[in-house]
């Protein structure tokens, strides 16, 4: 039979077949397939009007970028992900992985794990952006994987930008710093620390140093009395006492650790009570708190420090220094900063609804951003003419009551002024200010009830707190964006008509931890509440255990902590 009559058979087979697939092969080794739906079955097609899905590009895998991706409706946008990193580690328990209580790995969950469970497709580059061309809407990334083969630099368009690139160490410039500190700002820094200290005690039992060279090689300096730097102390000590003096008796009494800090306190933004309770147990357990000196210079052998009130300046030899004292602004964001005319600010500024200002369809959240809060005596005017309905020049109650309603949203710092002045509601802010026989305020008694409000206003401090609330709000501002053009909701615009389509954005703080060593660790709760102890301990475990990103991850660090109970901690160099 020729291959023309049996393709002519094959015809009629299939024209008589409702549903067929036929494989066969040639001489040539090759394989035909022949197949034909059922009649009546619709083929898929794409509509040429549907609208295409609006370009969403994430810069950044920390806390405020996986929370918006995590609660991010992906099936409505076409979202991309750039970060330097593809994985998302959880930064509070940095201080942990540099003595070993827990692994590295233990922390870091890969993006990829997070991503492919949304509905949707997300798409992850790991790059670093480079530039950001807000004008045309495009940013500009290259990869940072090592002994890539052809161009690693590309660029991305994108209809709406969230900017979620963190920070970096803050130096102050200081001379030698960059070359001869240690930082803590993510899992690599925590993994070259831990191999740094277990070299300073390698050293430090050679036997050609002297004794003056082993206290030098022993002593470990922290600059900075912030969160991380008093919990890193407090985690090095126990790492000390615990572990590593029974494996290098001979030195034991040798080790140093300093704390410094330029302010007059270490832990000065928690409650009072928890700061001298700090610098008190410190003082017990050996470690040295230095207040109110200011580190000149470093050098691979000293470091130099000037005390504020003589200033007397000397210089301390050093093994090894931690070095942690604030953030500042990536130099990709500060080249932006000057783009959209922001170059005299710090750091990047965005409206109260994430937005940045000057800039169209971008948004900044976390580390590399500040909320500008619009101080309500810039429209006070306006809203009162706002609230002053039949234009009488004076508001009753009821009058005052409405507009304080959107006040209190879209101000929120006179919500923290009424809570100051112990006012419970509106009325009594009424008569605090006129007396009870008062029917009616004009603008200068308005003026003066809210005139003290301003002060209250406080930037948000760069924590992962801020930047995971930060994320999920933002998540749910996209997930209902095509919702609002026929509902609008939110506070009302006191400048020209109608109302915001969203509530702005308001952090909830729900308290802040400090561990301090010895299965101690400090807690300032909700409430005004602060906690002190082993039991405060026991709730850190517990909090930072249920806020991990991923049931991999919250089995795993769990694990680290039973381990370090039952063996101990890890002092091998690998």
């Amino acid at each position: 039979m020729t291959i023309g009559s049996f393709f002519m058979r094959v015809s009629r087979i299939v024209n008589n077949t409702p549903n067929l697939l036929l494989l066969c092969t040639l001489s040539g080794g090759g394989v035909v397939a022949y197949s034909e739906l059922q009649s009546g079955v619709e083929r898929p097609s794409i509509d040429a009007n549907e609208p295409s899905k609006k370009k969403v590009v994430v810069l950044g895998t920390g806390w405020a970028a996986t929370s918006f991706l995590k609660d991010l409706d992906a099936s409505l946008y076409d979202i991309q992900v750039v970060s330097p990193r593809n994985y998302f580690a959880f930064t509070p328990l940095l201080p942990s992985v540099t003595c070993g209580t827990v692994e590295a790995r233990s922390i870091v969950e890969p993006v990829r794990n997070i991503i492919k469970k949304r509905k949707g497709e997300v798409r992850f580059w790991e790059a670093e952006c480079v530039k950001i061309d807000s004008a045309n809407k495009k940013v500009f990334c290259r990869s940072n994987i090592e002994n890539l083969v052809g161009s690693g630099e590309f660029s991305l368009n994108y209809d709406f930008l969230v900017v979620a690139v963190g920070s970096q160490v803050n130096t102050f410039n200081t001379p030698g710093v960059k070359e001869n500190c240690h930082f803590l700002k993510d899992v690599e820094d925590a993994k070259k620390i831990r191999l740094s200290v277990i070299d300073c005690f390698e050293k430090a039992v050679l036997p050609s140093l002297s004794e003056e060279e082993q206290r030098s090689n022993l002593h470990f300096v922290v600059v900075g009395g912030g969160p991380t730097g008093v919990e890193f102390a407090a985690e090095l000590h126990d790492y000390v006492q615990e572990d590593l003096i029974k494996l290098y008796p001979a030195v034991k009494d040798k080790v140093k650790i300093s704390l410094i800090q330029s302010g007059d306190h270490i832990l000065n933004m928690f409650d009072e009570r928890i700061s001298s309770f700090a610098e008190t147990k410190f003082t017990r357990d050996g470690i040295e708190v230095q207040t109110g000196c200011r580190v000149v210079s470093v050098n691979d052998k000293e470091i130099t420090m000037k005390v504020k009130s003589t200033g007397e300046v000397y210089s301390v030899p050093h093994g090894l220094i931690v070095w942690s004292t604030g953030i500042s602004t990536l130099p990709v964001i500060r080249d932006f900063m000057e783009e959209i005319g922001q170059a005299k600010r710090h750091v990047l500024a965005t409206d109260e609804w994430l937005r940045v200002k000057g800039c169209e369809n971008v948004y900044a959240i976390g580390d590399c951003s500040t909320i500008n809060q619009r101080k309500i005596m810039d429209d006070i005017t306006t809203i009162f003419e706002a609230a002053d309905k039949n234009k009488s020049g004076t508001l009753t109650i009821e009058e005052f009551q409405d507009v304080m309603d959107d006040i209190i949203v879209r101000y929120p710092q006179v919500e923290h002024f009424l809570k100051q002045k112990h006012l419970r509601d509106f009325t009594a802010l009424w008569k605090d200010l006129r007396g009870n026989e008062s029917k009616e305020i004009d603008i200068e008694a308005f003026k003066l009830a809210l005139s003290n409000a301003d002060a209250q206003v406080k930037s948000l401090p760069a924590t992962a707190q801020v930047a995971a609330q930060q994320g999920t709000y933002l998540a749910r501002c996209f997930n209902r964006m095509d919702q609002c053009d026929d509902n609008p909701e939110g506070p009302r615009r006191f400048r020209g008509s109608g109302r915001h389509k969203f509530l702005p954005f308001r952090y909830k703080h729900l308290g802040q931890f400090a561990p301090l060593g010895g299965e101690q660790a400090a807690a300032e709760l909700p409430g005004d509440w602060v906690s002190i102890g082993h039991s405060t301990q026991w709730l850190w475990y517990s909090v930072y255990a249920s806020k991990q990103v991923s049931w991999r991850t919250r089995v795993l660090v769990v694990s680290d902590w039973t381990r370090r109970f039952i063996f101990g901690r890890d002092s091998s160099r690998v």
